[in-house]
């Protein structure tokens, strides 16, 4: 298959309109058991509308638009249209506080602002009088805002773009060029100021086709986002949708990602480590607290599912009793954990962080197949992927065609190819210091590749720890590993320039609070439990079970519990990243009293 050179993105989401016109293309709940859908036609329709409005409000080729909001049809019909006029799509994450929303916007250079809801709006009337390049702001639901014509709704927004003539709409759309600036999308800051990469139309009409080409997508497929399209993981999950003619369900909320997907029944998804972590446990937690014949029967089901998975990734024939006894096995155990993903699942993609391969075992065990991949903001969230036919667990794949993969002489992982972003915005240095002069794009990933092409990511470089006896340890796989315990929710392994490592725990609230009505431990709050001494018992000897995987250097010798790590007390980014410099300053104490030698 070849690389189509489409002009821009407008072009691409035409031929697919063209091609598929009277398909579904996007469908929304409307209540919890009703969901509403549009055709690719009726989509193309709206687009056009919106960028007449964009048009009318006098936006210009290049100026930047944002969208705070959570992930909605409103929010990809916003973005269509604002590529659309060649103007740039700026995402901003709905669990911001409004000081982050008002860096953004201004550092972006807003002129217009799309908002979700009164929520996401009184965040901006916060920082009204920090963002006077913006001209308007408009709301997709309605609010009771009515002081002035600042801020109008999306409806009103639709019907100003009337008196815009067809020929200046498509008069427009021809002047965007492959090297006009899309998108910018900032990166969510683990570790200082988010920083704007710059993606071009051709950009994500080139990565799109990377990816369209490495996975099996096709045109009756449906599939479900819950992540946020201000994050560009779900930006170039949408733009594969939107390539292939994929209809694309919106679950609700993050709260309802649960009962939305099973209504939806995808035959694929796109989603981080987080989700399968929190699904592994909760399958293992609630088949533990059935015990008896119940755990016997899933503990038979995994063995035979993992022979299955043994023969399916060595490209063998599964023997005949083996299929009999697989057949069973799904339809006392596997099948359920099938149905609870809407029973169509043909495969998965895990990306944005590191998958523990032993997740990843299990889930295809139960025929679920999880295709691990690797990508980041700066290359347009895609360079490696595990191939339906070709996958391996732990790694993360070959990588797209048209992309090129290398390791440097320091173990740091590079690409190069047409899906390296332009720079980040209005920071040249920073962009020198991450793109080289011939193109090569420095990850900060540390990583090896196989004679095969396969990639395997051993750790960041900024994360690794060097400890007090010289031995260089990456953290992350040490964290998954742990993290698989079906009391802990959080990890964050810490020893740099220290003599071992040491962890910070969080508790899975659900399974520890079982845990202390089984024992007979009193408690009012979760706070009580961190607390607890035969709580801190029952962890350190999880953690001591979990070392039995490490070398000796690398096990956790000590650990301290503390309250959950979220984005709305500043310690997870909203792409569900540890911000490990604040965890360890917000700690501070307690690390400091598990190293009082030091």
């Amino acid at each position: 298959m070849d690389f189509i050179p489409y002009q821009n993105v407008h072009q691409l989401l035409k031929e697919t309109v063209d091609r598929c016109y009277n398909l579904p293309a996007y469908r929304w709940f409307v209540t919890p058991e009703q969901q509403k859908s549009l055709t690719w036609g009726e989509h193309y329709k709206n687009v056009r509308k919106a960028s007449k409005s964009l048009l009318a409000l006098g936006v210009q080729l290049d100026q930047k638009v944002n969208v705070l909001s959570y992930s909605r049809y409103e929010w990809v019909l916003a973005d269509h249209a604002i590529m659309s006029v060649g103007a740039v799509t700026v995402g901003i994450y709905q669990s911001n506080l409004p000081k982050d929303c008002q860096y953004i916007i201004d550092h972006s250079d807003a002129v217009l602002i799309f908002v979700e809801n009164e929520m996401q709006l009184n965040k901006i009337l916060e920082v009204r009088d920090q963002i006077p390049k913006v001209k308007k702001v408009i709301t997709f639901d309605k609010t009771s805002y009515t002081d002035d014509d600042w801020v109008i709704t999306f409806e009103a927004f639709l019907k100003l773009g009337e008196s815009i003539a067809d020929q200046k709409f498509e008069k427009r759309v021809n002047e965007v060029q492959p090297e006009h600036l899309a998108g910018i999308v900032y990166t969510s800051g683990t570790t200082g100021v988010p920083k704007g990469a710059m993606l071009t139309n051709d950009n994500f009409c080139f990565t799109a086709q990377s990816v369209r080409m490495s996975l099996d997508i096709r045109g009756a497929d449906d599939t479900f986002l819950f992540l946020p399209l201000a994050h560009v993981f779900a930006r170039i999950t949408a733009m594969g949708s939107l390539l292939v003619g994929v209809s694309t369900t919106f679950t609700r909320s993050m709260d309802t990602i649960v009962e939305d997907i099973k209504a939806s029944s995808p035959t694929w998804f796109a989603s981080v480590p987080r989700i399968y972590e929190k699904v592994y446990s909760k399958v293992l937690s609630g088949v533990e607290a059935k015990g008896g014949l119940s755990l016997k029967i899933f503990r038979w089901a995994v063995k035979v599912g993992e022979q299955v998975s043994d023969h399916l990734q060595a490209k063998k024939a599964i023997p005949g009793l083996l299929n009999l006894k697989y057949k069973l096995a799904t339809k006392l155990v596997f099948g359920k954990i099938q149905a609870a993903l809407g029973g169509k699942i043909r495969w998965c993609i895990s990306g944005a962080a590191p998958l523990n391969a032993e997740i990843a075992k299990f889930f295809h065990a139960a025929g679920i197949l999880v295709l691990e991949g690797i990508g980041m903001t700066e290359n347009t969230s895609f360079s490696h992927v595990n191939r339906v036919d070709n996958y391996r667990f732990g790694w993360v794949g070959l990588p797209g065609p048209g992309i090129e993969a290398k390791i440097a002489e320091d173990g740091e992982f590079m690409t190069r190819g047409r899906n390296t972003m332009k720079g980040y915005y209005k920071m040249p240095e920073e962009t020198a210091a991450t793109i080289t002069e011939d193109g090569w794009l420095q990850t900060g990933d540390l990583g090896e590749i196989d004679a095969e092409g396969f990639l395997r990511i051993t750790g960041r470089k900024k994360d690794l720890i060097i400890t007090a006896g010289g031995k260089n340890i990456a953290p992350a796989a040490i964290e998954g590993v742990i993290a698989t315990s079906k009391y802990i929710n959080q990890v964050c392994v810490i020893g740099d320039r220290r003599k071992f490592l040491s962890a910070l725990i969080t508790l899975d609230e659900e399974n520890i609070k079982e845990f202390a009505r089984e024992k007979g431990i009193p408690f009012d709050s979760l706070d009580d439990l961190i607390n607890n001494e035969t709580i801190k018992a029952l962890i350190v000897e999880e953690i001591q079970e979990k070392n039995k995987a490490f070398a000796r250097y690398e096990t956790i010798k000590k650990v301290v519990l503390v309250p959950e790590f979220t984005i709305e007390n500043g310690l997870l980014t909203p792409t569900l990243k540890i911000k490990k410099n604040r965890v360890l300053n917000s700690f501070a104490d307690k690390i400091d009293q598990m190293y009082p030698d030091s």
